[in-house]
């Protein structure tokens, strides 16, 4: 069959309970640029925000389901507990650790790494990157291009049994493995990803938690991935039409439900590159939803856009 790779991470989403909160943290404070306001397509009453680079690539899209007023999640076993993102070096982590203290959130240097968590908890980890991919950058005025977040390294998740997922993701998806997990690396971008003891808390899904992990892949070969996963002992959705993408989903072996999504059409199939993200964009298979759903979408508003 050739061997089919996967391009890194495609996106990875989670949970808010304030929407407000969160454009105000990811785009205000972090530099992402909200690239898509839209509905999430299970449950069309709840928003899904899409952070992501200037250009709303995948392998820089952290997505959100708001569901008002969420409690707190928890990350436990089978989830996963830390986003990393590729910093350029040492002054990136120096610039980073300096905001958010700024703000009065907590950071952790070690080495070169930096840790904090969103304002909900999510677990966010800065990573000076040797990887070489592309930059994956977002503008901001207060955030100079060369120590802005330049798109994800991966994940971590918890698994009390990782090598349950072993031959999944070595033999199914094409992981390479490394000392402390395993890289998804195709021709133009790669992903780690890997596995820590669980606390003993039981996981909860709620506000500041992940939903899931998305893995890019090459149109052409979507159908095929979705071939090997049966193949390799998963049970994956069938192809499911996103508009913007085309996924599939499964979890894998140690709990963690993984999507593998498609890279295009991407973001500017309904909206121009300039004013990505500023109006509610619902895919056609929704429009008619839309005074129904857009009364009870709270408005949000993007400190990227000046007001009108």
């Amino acid at each position: 069959m050739g061997e089919m790779k996967l391009e890194g991470v495609h996106h990875i989403t989670a949970i808010t309970g304030d929407a407000q909160r969160n454009v105000d943290f990811y785009v205000g404070v972090l530099g992402l640029r909200l690239v898509k306001k839209t509905v999430n397509q299970d449950d069309p009453t709840v928003y899904h925000l899409f952070f992501a680079d200037e250009r709303g690539d995948a392998g820089s899209d952290l997505t959100f389901f708001e569901y008002p007023g969420s409690p707190p999640g928890r990350a436990g076993d089978g989830m996963i507990h830390t986003v990393a993102w590729r910093v350029s070096g040492s002054e990136a982590l120096d610039f980073w650790a300096e905001r958010l203290r700024e703000r009065d959130l907590e950071a952790e240097r070690t080495g070169d790494r930096l840790r904090f968590a969103d304002p909900e908890g999510l677990g966010h980890e800065l990573r000076v990157s040797e990887a070489g991919d592309e930059p994956l950058i977002a503008d901001h005025p207060e955030i100079p291009a060369e120590l802005a977040l330049q798109g994800f390294d991966g994940a971590r998740a918890y698994s009390s049994n990782p090598e349950a997922s072993r031959s999944l993701f070595e033999e199914a998806l094409a992981f390479e493995p490394l000392d402390d997990g395993w890289e998804a690396r195709g021709e133009s971008r790669g992903g780690l990803y890997g596995f820590d003891p669980p606390p003993p808390e039981r996981g909860l899904q709620g506000a500041g938690s992940v939903h899931h992990i998305a893995w890019a892949s090459r149109i052409d070969e979507h159908e095929a991935w979705r071939d090997r996963v049966i193949e390799g002992g998963a049970r994956p959705t069938p192809v499911i039409d996103r508009f913007y993408f085309r996924s599939i989903y499964f979890r894998e072996p140690s709990g963690v439900l993984f999507e593998i999504a498609t890279l295009g059409p991407g973001f500017t199939v309904d909206e121009p590159l300039e004013s990505l993200g500023e109006k509610l964009s619902l895919p056609p298979d929704y429009e008619h939803l839309r005074e129904q759903v857009e009364p009870v979408l709270r408005p949000i508003n993007n400190p990227r856009v000046p007001a009108a």
